[in-house]
């Protein structure tokens, strides 16, 4: 988190500045407007402290231009007794909140981080409405990767169907991704921004996982059957590429299919044609194919697990869908959105996530990507106690070990194990000070050279679980 200090009284300014950084935060310490000004502009700035007095120029002219210009950040503003109502007016022009001199850094601290959250949860409401009044159901996310999948999906939704009898060949689009990473809802996105879904139009979509059937079972779902073309078979059965005809066929785990499905897919692709089981004739189909695929298609084809031919066919076209992980900021967006979704089905319209919560949310790799979120979020609007879900809740499905932490609770390090960070060592020092003195914040702080309020402000900002059962 990037902090800009904008006072024109060196001492004061090294002060902040040094605080911050010993808290472990990015500070940046200026006596000019300009340069701050500049800093918010080119630079991705948290927030701003400034003085509303400065030399020659005005804290409140900045905070006004910050806001104009759409400035995203918290601004706190630093004023002397004699000028609170100089700073009630800096809230008025867009400041959320003021620091009265002399600045203890432990008001710093809380403030900062009340501001922290405010701010936050007003920003995703800003989402969430701006979605609500765009009636839009595009798959929800803000980071510059997922914004730009979105885009690359929608400019090749735009890829008509053939109509033409001499066009024979249909229109692939390939999504490649991890598993859990929303192939499936970038694929109902694509379909719903196609040219046959547009203008009141109702063209279909239909799915089949190609991973969860036989593959003789796959042949008569995707091209149907005669009547009489297999002992149970006493009537005719239409496959889904005939129920998709004007619409989108949506095969999932495509990568699984079996060497003779491959070469049936691939006559369908190239010709625009398939017969029914049992069946003699030829069969038209006009569709868009989606294929999805968690494998990686280029190794089967070195192995000899996938044709070639049928690869290339389909990865004309190819949206490489990121990992959750990839989403810088996405995490904590969906989980507040699966919060709300799930808090009014289970009866519990209130609950929400507190920013400590989401920040760890966001800061979680999630190697199951978005369908794992989804299902944590479920558990814990169903266990968790209060309104508020805070970190200690996030827990109440059973976290993996910490890598700096034997079995028996003991700190250590050992590389070999898997990484360990920074951020874990400091969690497990934070709960060893708390665990030593009976949960007093103010003694553990002291144990570990931390003021009550940073203490306080890292414990939830690392989701501890223990400050919940015996932190005052």
């Amino acid at each position: 988190m990037l902090i800009v200090v904008l006072e024109d009284d060196s001492t004061l300014r090294n002060s902040l500045v040094g605080g911050l950084e010993l808290d472990d935060q990015e500070a940046v310490g200026t006596d000019s407007v300009r340069e701050a000004r500049e800093l918010a502009q080119h630079r991705p700035v948290d927030a701003i402290i400034c003085d509303v007095h400065l030399v020659g120029e005005s804290g409140l002219d900045l905070v006004r231009e910050l806001r104009t210009d759409g400035f995203g950040g918290v601004i706190l503003v630093m004023t002397a007794y004699g000028t609170i109502d100089l700073a009630v007016e800096a809230m008025r022009n867009g400041a959320d909140d003021f620091l009265q001199k002399p600045v203890r850094l432990a008001d710093l601290d809380l403030i900062l981080e009340r501001a922290m959250e405010s701010r936050g949860i007003r920003r995703r409401l800003e989402i969430y409405q701006r979605l609500e009044q765009a009636n839009t159901t595009d798959p929800i996310g803000e980071s510059s990767t997922w914004l730009e999948t979105l885009a690359f999906a929608r400019r090749y939704a735009a890829l008509p169907i053939p109509v033409d009898e001499a066009d024979h060949e249909l229109p692939t689009i390939l999504l490649m991704g991890e598993t859990g990473v929303g192939k499936g809802l970038v694929a109902e996105f694509i379909h719903s921004h196609c040219p046959e879904s547009r203008d009141g139009r109702s063209a279909p979509l239909v799915h089949l996982n190609c991973a969860a059937l036989a593959p003789t079972l796959i042949e008569d779902e995707l091209f149907g059957h005669e009547k009489g073309a297999f002992t149970d078979a006493r009537t005719s059965k239409a496959g889904l590429f005939e129920l998709a005809e004007g619409g989108t066929i949506f095969l999932d785990e495509v990568g699984e299919l079996s060497p003779e499905m491959q070469a049936k897919l691939l006559v369908v692709v190239e010709r625009g044609t398939f017969r029914r089981v049992g069946g003699t004739t030829d069969r038209r189909v006009r569709a868009r194919i989606i294929a999805a695929t968690n494998a990686d298609l280029d190794e089967r084809v070195r192995s000899g697990l996938f044709r070639s031919d049928l690869f290339y066919r389909l990865n004309v076209l190819t949206i490489r869908i990121p990992a959750l992980r990839e989403r810088n900021g996405d995490a904590g967006l969906l989980a507040e959105h699966a919060v709300s979704r799930y808090g009014r089905r289970f009866g519990r319209p209130g609950v929400h996530l507190s920013s400590a919560s989401v920040k760890q949310i966001d800061d979680h790799a999630w190697p199951g990507n978005v369908r794992e979120l989804l299902n944590h979020m479920k558990r814990v609007v169903l266990l968790c106690e209060g309104n508020t879900i805070r970190p200690a809740d996030l827990a109440l499905s059973g976290e993996s070990l910490s890598p700096c932490v034997d079995p028996d609770g003991d700190i250590r390090i050992d590389f070999e194990q898997g990484p360990v960070t920074l951020e874990d060592l400091e969690r497990q020092l934070i709960i060893r000070a708390l665990e030593h003195t009976d949960g007093n914040v103010s003694s553990a702080a002291r144990l570990i050279g931390l003021n009550r309020g940073a203490l306080r402000y890292r414990i939830e900002r690392l989701g501890i679980a223990f400050e919940r059962r015996v932190v005052s």
